[in-house]
C-alpha cells in the first residue's frame, strides 16, 4: 500500500499500536506482524527497511515489557544471559546472511514463517517441568545450541522470535512457563538490537517511522494487558483466532510474492 509522507507517523502508531496490543494480550505474534504492517500499511517499500525498522521497535518493546515481570520474580537472569549471548552471536549471522537475501525472497520466506507462527501459536503451550536454575556446565550445552539457532532464525527474519524462544527455554531449561515468558523477553530484546544494530550499519532504518511505532506499541502493550486481565477466560480463544489473522496475513504475503523464486 502507498501512502503519502504526511500519513506514514499516523499509521506507524496505529500499527505499532496494533501490534504492541496484540503482544499485551495474548503475549505472543505481534512482531511477526510488524514487518508486513511497515511495508503493505505505513508504506516502506524496501523489505530490509522493514526488517530493520521492525527489529529495533520490537526489541525496545521487549525491554519496556521486561520490566514488570522481572519486579514479579519471572525472569531467570542466569539462564537469560547465557541463552541471550549465544543467541546474539546466532542473530548477528542471520542478519548479515539476511541483508545478502534479494527482498522479495525474504518476504517470501517471512511468509512461511508466519504461517508456521500461525500454526504454533494455534496449540497449547507446554507448561514445563519446574527445574530449578541451571548451575553447571552440562546443562548449559542445550541452552547455547538452542539460543545459537534461535538466534539465528531471529535475525534472518527481523522478528522477536518469542514463539521460538519460549519454547526453546522450556525444552532446555525445564523452566516453568510463566519464567519463560519473562526470561523470553530479554532475549528477544538482544537478539532485537543486535539485528536492529546490524542492518543501521547499512542505513537500513527508519529511525522517524520506528520511534512512533514503538510509541504506539507501548501504548497498545498497556491496553493488551489490562483486556488481558478480563478476558482471561477466553484467553484460548483470543489466540486461536489471531493465530487464524497471523496465517491469513502470511498467505497474503505468500501470495503478493510468489514470483520470488521464478
Amino acid at each position: 500500500m502507498v501512502t503519502e509522507a504526511g500519513l506514514q507517523p499516523i499509521l506507524a502508531i496505529l500499527s505499532g499500536g496494533f501490534s504492541g496490543f496484540s503482544l499485551g494480550l495474548i503475549g505472543g505474534g505481534g512482531s511477526v506482524l510488524a514487518v508486513p504492517l511497515l511495508i503493505y500499511f505505513v508504506g516502506i517499500s524496501d523489505p530490509h527497511m522493514a526488517i530493520g525498522t521492525s527489529a529495533l521497535a520490537v526489541a525496545l518493546n521487549a525491554f519496556a515489557n521486561l520490566l514488570p515481570h522481572a519486579r514479579a520474580g519471572h525472569v531467570r537472569w542466569r539462564s537469560a544471559m547465557i541463552f541471550g549471548a549465544f543467541g546474539v552471536l546466532g542473530a548477528y549471522g542471520g542478519s548479515t546472511l539476511g541483508k545478502l537475501l534479494d527482498g522479495q525472497k525474504l518476504l517470501f520466506l517471512f511468509a512461511v514463517v508466519m504461517m508456521a507462527v500461525a500454526v504454533v501459536m494455534s496449540r497449547p503451550r507446554a507448561a514445563g517441568l519446574a527445574q530449578p536454575e541451571c548451575r553447571t556446565w552440562s546443562c548449559f550445552i542445550p541452552i547455547v545450541a538452542t539460543g545459537l539457532v534461535v538466534g539465528g532464525l531471529s535475525g534472518f527474519f527481523g522478528i522477536g522470535g518469542g514463539f521460538l524462544i519460549v519454547p526453546g527455554l522450556v525444552f532446555s531449561t525445564g523452566m516453568p512457563l510463566i519464567e519463560a515468558i519473562g526470561t523470553s523477553l530479554f532475549a528477544v530484546g538482544a537478539f532485537g538490537l543486535t539485528t536492529a544494530g546490524n542492518y543501521a550499519l547499512s542505513g537500513l532504518i527508519d529511525w522517524s517511522i520506528a520511534a512512533f511505532f514503538i510509541a504506539g506499541g507501548v501504548a497498545g502493550g498497556w491496553g493488551g494487558m489490562l483486556l488481558a486481565k478480563r478476558l482471561s477466560k477466553t484467553h484460548r480463544m483470543l489466540n486461536l483466532v489471531f493465530a487464524v489473522m497471523v496465517f491469513a496475513v502470511g498467505l497474503y504475503v505468500l501470495f503478493k510474492n510468489l514470483n520470488a523464486f521464478w
